[in-house]
């Protein structure tokens, strides 16, 4: 009877991954007939009444709506406005005048930018931003997303200033501290070996590596230590923040005192040192939409209480769900990540010389351009909210656990895979999970602060194939429809990195963590 039911809950992800890999067919028509094939499985297979399901539904939406798709499409539009106001192309000569490589700016830009964008907002930005600004200075598209959803795999668990680690220490009964300190020591090796795998994705190989290793491991260590260090003695908040912050510093300074040895065949195209200098006002004019998010989202953050405070109540809550053991929707309109992405990127626009006229006009194309995605973020969200309130992906992980027995650990991580590929958040994952593993890990006499970790880290690994994830690499280097050739491409990364963290949870769990 459990593996029956374990079949039929699996319907729908099977379904995705057919559909996505093998059908080759577009992520938006893949995650509309999901969402339908999960309403038929949980009306007939779990009895969950017609109105429940509507309603979970309807939960799932509106949570994409608001706050996933409006932080996508703030950064989506910061992108573009900077392009409509020639801000990429100053940014560009500024990379320039740092490094004509590739190989480096993928470093400073998907790997060092990157994680420091996941840890001040998260929901995307990560992937959608860096992806968009290396493909901006001409990188290889798919290249780019690919190494943008690899990197993004592991800061997850500190993102939007440490939101996923704070709920699930809630939801798991675990204590916040330990449990940031377990989740960086668990996840030190993945956290590692990505910038290595960012230069081999975006440099087409191990030839990407010729010259490149001290940089690449400046770029790993400077990040890797004074993140740990975070995590173990201050909390989720700021490790992402402060790792990637200095991980970029060292990459500049090592550039400018140790330049890599220059190879033609990684040059990007139609720049050059000399043309790359910029005064410093040109420069933060450039770089002012960028700047300002990073300013609006720590002053509003909790590591300034007094603003944060001030603007928090401005929110509504409202429970959609019509059945039992419904959750709270809860819209922030002013703290949210959109809002203030939003916000500095008009103000940087106006900054850059854009007119109120073409701002609008760049939205409007913006939401022409991206609208697939964002319907395929809402129908994979509507999915997540059925599986979940029918009780389908707690079967799931009921199954995975009574045929693994005390193997467990090396199964934990997959679980939070899964609940990411289905949901797309981490924090939605714990939710989903956190509770579970703790209890799993109580019943098999293992630490549920350790399980815990696993959960959060399996959930940055499946953030990699996560169909909503996929859409946003896809939406952000203007591929829309190449979301089975993304999904191809970041597989066999994403089987590794699954594969590493169940020994390294397993091995953990033999050590007494």
């Amino acid at each position: 009877m459990l593996f029956l039911k374990f079949i039929l809950a699996m319907l729908p992800i099977l379904w995705l991954i057919a559909a996505l890999s093998g059908l080759k067919m577009a992520g938006h028509k893949a995650c509309v007939i999901a969402f339908l094939v999960s309403a038929v499985v949980a009306v007939a297979g779990w009895k969950l009444s017609i109105t429940n399901t509507l309603t979970a539904a309807l939960e799932g939406v509106l949570n994409a709506l608001w706050p996933i798709c409006l932080v996508i499409i703030a950064a989506l539009f910061t992108y573009n406005l900077t392009l409509k106001t020639g801000a990429m192309e100053q940014i560009k000569k500024m990379l320039a005048g740092v490094s004509r490589d590739k190989r480096v700016l993928a470093l400073i830009i998907g790997w060092g930018f990157g994680n420091f964008m996941e840890g001040m907002a998260g929901f995307g930005t990560a992937v959608a931003i860096p992806a968009s600004m290396l493909v901006g200075i001409g990188l290889d598209p798919i290249s780019s997303v690919l190494g943008c959803l690899v990197v993004n795999s592991t800061p997850t668990a500190f993102g939007s200033v440490g939101v996923p680690t704070v709920t699930l220490a809630t939801v798991s009964g675990t204590e916040q501290l330990a449990l940031s300190g377990n989740i960086a020591l668990i996840q030190c090796l993945l956290t590692f070996i990505s910038p290595f795998l960012m230069v081999f994705i975006c440099g087409r190989g191990m030839k990407a590596f010729k010259g490149m290793i001290p940089l690449t491991l400046i770029a790993s260590v400077s990040f890797v230590v004074p993140w740990y260090i975070t995590a173990q003695l201050l909390g989720p908040e700021l490790p992402d923040i402060i790792g990637s912050i200095c991980s970029m510093g060292c990459m500049l300074l090592a550039i400018k005192l140790f330049p890599p040895k220059p190879d033609e065949s990684y040059n990007i195209e139609g720049a050059s040192g000399s043309k790359g200098s910029l005064t410093v006002g040109e420069g933060v004019k450039a770089w002012s939409s960028f700047i300002l998010i990073f300013l609006l989202l720590t002053l509003t953050s909790t590591l300034v209480p007094p603003i944060h405070n001030a603007i928090a109540g401005f929110k509504s809550s409202v429970v959609v769900y019509a059945g039992e053991g419904g959750g709270t929707l809860t819209f922030s309109w002013i703290n949210t990540p959109g809002v203030m992405i939003f916000l500095a990127a008009m103000i940087g626009g106006f900054i850059q010389g854009a007119s109120a006229g073409q701002m609008l006009g760049v939205f409007g194309a913006t939401m022409k351009q991206y609208w697939k995605t964002i319907l395929t973020i809402c129908s994979v969200l509507a999915t997540a909210k059925i599986m979940s309130y029918s009780g389908m992906i707690s079967d799931i992980a009921k199954f995975l656990v009574a045929v693994t027995g005390g193997f467990y650990p090396l199964f934990a991580p997959l679980i939070g895979a899964l609940g990411a590929f289905v949901t797309g958040s981490g924090t939605s994952t714990n939710v989903l999970f956190g509770g579970l593993q703790s209890e799993t890990a109580m019943t098999l006499g293992l630490s549920p602060t350790w399980l815990a970790a696993a959960n959060v880290m399996g959930a940055g690994i499946g953030k990699m194939v996560c169909p909503q994830g996929i859409a946003i690499g896809a939406g952000a280097i203007g591929a829309v429809g190449s979301e089975s050739k993304i999904l191809s491409g970041v597989m066999r990364y994403f089987l590794l990195y699954v594969v590493l963290a169940g020994i390294v949870c397993y091995a953990g769990t033999l050590l007494g963590l």
